[in-house]
This record gives C-alpha cells, structure tokens and sequence, in this order.
C-alpha cells in the first residue's frame, strides 16, 4: 500500500487525517450558517454507542459568554475564531423520553452511560474537526473549560445528566501550523500485549529529538523541549486545579 504523505494525497481523506494541525490564530470571517449546519451534520453522522446519540452541541454566539469562556480556558480563542462549540455528554435528553414512556432512567445515571456520553462527544469533536478540515476550516480542541466546570455549566444553563466536555473553537485560519511530529507506530501499536516503553529504546531517543528540532524550528517561539521535557511540565501541573470534577459530575446527576 502506498503511504498516504501530504505531498503524496492519492486518498483525500487519509491527506486530511494525516496533515491535521490545531489552529490558533483565525481570520476575522464568521462561519456562515451553512458551514454551521454542515459541521453539526457530520457530528451528528459520527458513531454512537447503542445508537443512544448521547451527546448534543451548544453554539455559543453571545460576546459576554464567549469572554467568560475565555477566562475559565485562560485562552481567547472563543473571541477570536469564527465560530465556537461546547460539546456536551447528554443522557437527560434520553431521560426525558424515557420517562415520558414510563420507564426507569437508573441506567442513565451509571458511570457506564456517562463515559458512553463522553465517547460520543469526543467523537463528535473528531468527525467535526475532519470535516471542518475538509472545508478549509482549521479548529482547536479545548478541554481547557473543564477549568471550571460548574461555571460552564451554570453559563450555559446546563440541565441535569448533562456535562460540558470540551469546547471547539472553529474558523478560517489566519495561518498554517508546522506540523508536530507524533510517536513512531512501534511505541502505540501493538500486538496481542501491551509492550511497556523504555526510554532507551533507539525509536523513543529518535523521537525525543525530532521533538526538540522541531521546537527549536518554530522561529520566535524556538525553544529546546523534547517529548520528555513536555511531560514534565504536564505532570508538574497543580493537581488541585481541576479537584473538584468529580463532585461536580456528581451533582449533574451521575453516580461514577
């Protein structure tokens, strides 16, 4: 099989999958209603646990929101792009049919139905992002509004068996990311046992490299980071910052 490179895009959809960047920096062009609605279709055309659809999308156009949004991500992407998501797991939808049909909702409430939720959602996220790409629309993913999650939710008027799961800031980008190099497939894919990493294998050194060169090749915001030094500042975060997620998944009514 040919490998699909971008230079070498036999198959649209593999060069789109594999040319991927997040964008950051967006023209000032508002997405059209039509971009809207074709971008809710490919979300809602994505694959659903149990067919139970258990996800639904909030556009959130108001300046006074999208400048609260952008103080809980501590970005400002929300502002700036050219149109902005929240992405929501959403059992209380299925258990207002259900209940109409005089049935229990118990199972709706299980950590089984929330993470089924989650998957949606973030699959959702996923086939937006693809099909944005295919348009000429950039977009970054924010998991950042789970900063404070009970202001999302209490921004956005958020029922219970509801959750804000990530944001997804869209538009027309301003300009093109270099691409980020990922983890060689030997150190993801494995076969029939999972293969811990040593950080002396040649294929991760390699890659902690490319990482550092390509860092340093971002001209202004050149730096000398390898993958390591990344996951060091990740786990370095304040562990408190995002403590509470739990009680707050909780008090929307899910029993993890």
């Amino acid at each position: 099989m040919t490998r699909i490179t971008e230079s070498n895009p036999e198959n649209p959809v593999l060069a789109t999958l594999m040319t991927h960047r997040s964008v950051r920096s967006f023209r000032a062009e508002k997405l059209t209603p039509d971009d809207v609605a074709q971008l809710v279709a490919a979300a809602q055309h994505a694959p659903t646990s149990t067919f139970s659809q258990q996800f639904s999308l909030i556009s959130v156009t108001d300046p006074e929101k999208l400048a609260v949004i952008s103080q809980i991500t501590g970005h400002h992407w929300a502002e700036t792009a050219g149109h902005y998501f929240v992405i929501l797991v959403d059992q209380f939808r299925n258990q207002t049919m259900v209940t109409a049909a005089g049935a229990s909702d118990t199972v709706l409430h299980s950590t089984d139905k929330f993470l089924a939720g989650v998957l949606d959602a973030a699959i959702a996220a996923e086939a937006m992002v693809t099909a944005g790409e295919s348009m000429g629309i950039g977009s970054t993913i924010m998991g950042s509004i789970l900063n404070d999650a009970q202001a999302m939710i209490d921004l956005l008027n958020l029922p219970s068996l509801t959750f804000p799961i990530l944001g997804l800031a869209m538009g027309y980008p301003k300009e093109q990311p270099e691409l980020k190099p990922r983890l060689p497939q030997s150190l993801v894919h494995f076969t029939n046992r999972y293969e811990p990493l040593s950080v002396q294998e040649p294929d991760f050194v390699a890659y902690n490299q490319l990482v550092a060169d390509y860092y340093a090749s971002r001209g202004p915001n050149e730096s000398t980071q390898t993958y390591v030094d990344h996951m060091l500042h990740e786990v370095a975060r304040d562990p408190e910052a995002r403590a509470n997620l739990a009680q707050v998944i909780k008090r929307q009514g899910f029993e993890l």
